[in-house]
C-alpha cells in the first residue's frame, strides 16, 4: 500500500474495510462493475467470524419457526446459485432429523419442511422424505423414526479466499494486516490511515465511498473512526463448535433437536472428524479471541449422547472454536432467535459511507450486489449486477468425477490423496498450484502431510497467506495434522522466503 498524493487522480472508487465473506463479495461485485476498489484486512481473510461458522450453505430451516419466510426464500436461492458457482468448495449433502418422544411434533417437521423444498425453486438439492431407523444404526435404540432433507456444506474460508481471487481479477488490489486507524475527510474525499501490524508502518488512500464490512466490529470501528456518527446497536451472539474423532461412517449429517428449542448439527468433517455446533448465547470480551466455555461444551455433547449410541466425552474432543455474528438488536428476544437477515446503513455526509450489519454465509453474495447497488447514486454509470451467474475462481469444473480424473492423468505421481484435497480447495486452480513441476522432485520441500514448498509458494503469492497459521487454518485445515515443530518449519519458510512488506 502506498502513501497516496491529494491529486484526484489517485482517489479509489471503493474503500472496503474488513475481508470477511462479506467485505470479499463486495469488492468482487464493485470490482466486476468497473469500479476502482481498495480492500483491507486488520489480520488475515477470514480472520475473524467468517471462519468460525458451522461450515453450511443453508436455507435455515429453523428459521420458518420464527416466520422468517423471506430469509429462508432468499437463502434457499443463494443455496442454489453458490453451489453451482463453487463447486469445488460446497457440496451437496443430506441431513438427518432424527425424532425424540421431547421433539418437535412430526407433523410440525414434516410441515417445515414441505415449505423448504418448495419456498424456491430446486434444480441441485434433492426433496425431503421420511426415513425409518433400525437397531442396527448410529442412533440410539429408542429412535425409530425421521426425516431427511439436503443443504450443503462450505469451506467457509475458502469462500472468502475465493471472493478476493475473483475480485483480484476484476482489478481490486486486496492488503491483508493493514488496520484502519483513522478516517477523516478533505475537500476532495474520504482519506484513510492504515497500519501495518507486521511491518508496523503506516500509510495512507484516498476513496470517494467506504463499506465498513468489519463484521462483529462494525459499530465499534464506525464509533472509533466518525464519533460523530450514531452507529446502529448490535447484538454480538457467540456461536461455538467442538471438533472429535468422527462419531459414525457414511456422508450424512444430523439435526438433533433439543428440549429448549434449540438444534444442533453433527457434519462429517474433513474426513476423519465429526464437527458439532453450535451454541447461541450473548457475548460480551475480546472480538479476537472468542473462545468456547465449559458450560457449552457440555452443551453440545450432552445433546449428542441424547441421540448416539457411541458415547462423546470430554476427552475426545480434539478442537474448539467460536465465532461472534453481528447482528441487529431485537429487543426481549433469545439470541438464537434474533433475525439473521442483513441490515444496510448507507449515509451521504460529508462523502458516502455504507455500514454492513448482520448477513449469514448463505446470503453473502445478494448482501454484496445490493450494497452495490446503493452506491449508484455516486457512480451512476456503473453497470447492474452480475454476479448470480458467474463462476468463482476455481469452479469452472463439471463434475468432480472429470477433474480428478484430468488431473490423475496430467499429474499421476501427485498421488490421489494430495489431488482429492487440492480438487476439493483449489478446484481447477490446482493447475495453477502445479505449475510448471513435472515430478515430486519439482515440488520442493515436504513440511509434512502431504504440504509441499510448491502449494505454500502458490498460497503466499497468490492467495495473501503470511503465516503458518493462514495457510493451516484459512487456506486448508491442515492444522488439525500439523505439530508444533513441523509449523515452526512452516513458518520459518515464509518469513525467509517471503518477508513482511
Amino acid at each position: 500500500m502506498h502513501q497516496s498524493g491529494s491529486s484526484p487522480s489517485s482517489i479509489h472508487d471503493v474503500l472496503v474495510i474488513g475481508g470477511g465473506i462479506n467485505g470479499t463479495g463486495i469488492a468482487a461485485d464493485a470490482a466486476g462493475r468497473g469500479l476502482d476498489v481498495v480492500l483491507c484486512e486488520k489480520s488475515d481473510l477470514a480472520g475473524g467470524t467468517s471462519a468460525w461458522s458451522t461450515k453450511l450453505i443453508h436455507g435455515g430451516l429453523r428459521y420458518l419457526e420464527f416466520y422468517e419466510f423471506g430469509l429462508v426464500r432468499k437463502a434457499l436461492q443463494e443455496r442454489e446459485v453458490l453451489t453451482k458457482a463453487a463447486r469445488h468448495i460446497i457440496r451437496p449433502m443430506p441431513f438427518q432429523i432424527p425424532l425424540l418422544t421431547n421433539s418437535r411434533h412430526p407433523l410440525l417437521v414434516r410441515a417445515g419442511l414441505f415449505l423448504y423444498d418448495n419456498l424456491a425453486r430446486r434444480r441441485i438439492f434433492k426433496g425431503s422424505r421420511t426415513v425409518r431407523y433400525d437397531n442396527d444404526g448410529v442412533l440410539n435404540g429408542s429412535i425409530k423414526k425421521g426425516f431427511e432433507y439436503w443443504d450443503a456444506q462450505v469451506d467457509d474460508s475458502r469462500l472468502v479466499v475465493s471472493n478476493a481471487l475473483q475480485a483480484k481479477s476484476k482489478g481490486a488490489s486486496i492488503f491483508t494486516r493493514a488496520e484502519c486507524i483513522a478516517l477523516r475527510s478533505d475537500e476532495l474525499s474520504w482519506i484513510a490511515t492504515f497500519h501495518n501490524s507486521l511491518t508496523d508502518s503506516q500509510s495512507e488512500i484516498r476513496a470517494k465511498t467506504i463499506v465498513n464490512a468489519s463484521g462483529p466490529w462494525v459499530s465499534s470501528l464506525l464509533n472509533k473512526l466518525i464519533p460523530e456518527k450514531s452507529a446502529n446497536e448490535l447484538r454480538l451472539v457467540k456461536g461455538s463448535h467442538v471438533v472429535v474423532p468422527k462419531i459414525y461412517e457414511g456422508d450424512s449429517a444430523y439435526m438433533l433437536q433439543h428440549h429448549d428449542g434449540r438444534v444442533v448439527f453433527v457434519i462429517p468433517y474433513e474426513g476423519k472428524y465429526s464437527l458439532i455446533g453450535t451454541t447461541e448465547e450473548d457475548f460480551t470480551g475480546n472480538l479476537d479471541k472468542p473462545e468456547i466455555s465449559n458450560d457449552e461444551i457440555n452443551y453440545l455433547l450432552s445433546i449428542v449422547n441424547s441421540y448416539f449410541k457411541k458415547a462423546v466425552l470430554k476427552s475426545d474432543v480434539v478442537y474448539t472454536y467460536a465465532g461472534v455474528r453481528p447482528l441487529m438488536e431485537e429487543e426481549g428476544k433469545a439470541a438464537s432467535k434474533v433475525s439473521r437477515d442483513y441490515h444496510l446503513e448507507y449515509e451521504k455526509e460529508p462523502y458516502p459511507i455504507l455500514s454492513v450489519y448482520g448477513g449469514k454465509v448463505t446470503t453473502y453474495r445478494v448482501l454484496a450486489e445490493t450494497a452495490v447497488n446503493k452506491l449508484g447514486d455516486v457512480f451512476k454509470k456503473m453497470p447492474g449486477g452480475w454476479t448470480k451467474s458467474a463462476t468463482l475462481p476455481g469452479g469452472d469444473f463439471d463434475v468432480h468425477e472429470h477433474l480428478f480424473k484430468d488431473l490423475a492423468t496430467r499429474y499421476s505421481w501427485l498421488g490421489p490423496d494430495l489431488i482429492r484435497r487440492w480438487q476439493y480447495s483449489y478446484g481447477s486452480l490446482s493447475f495453477d498450484v502445479v505449475g510448471s513441476a513435472t515430478s515430486m522432485g519439482d515440488m520442493g520441500v515436504l513440511f509434512g502431510h502431504n504440504l509441499y514448498q510448491k502449494e505454500v509458494d502458490y498460497l503466499c503469492r497468490e492467495e495473501w497467506a503470511k503465516t503458518a497459521d493462514d495457510i493451516l487454518w484459512r487456506r486448508s485445515k491442515l492444522g488439525y495434522f500439523f505439530n508444533k515443530k513441523e509449523i515452526n518449519s512452516l513458518d520459518n519458510y515464509i518469513r525467509q522466503s517471503y518477508p513482511a512488506s
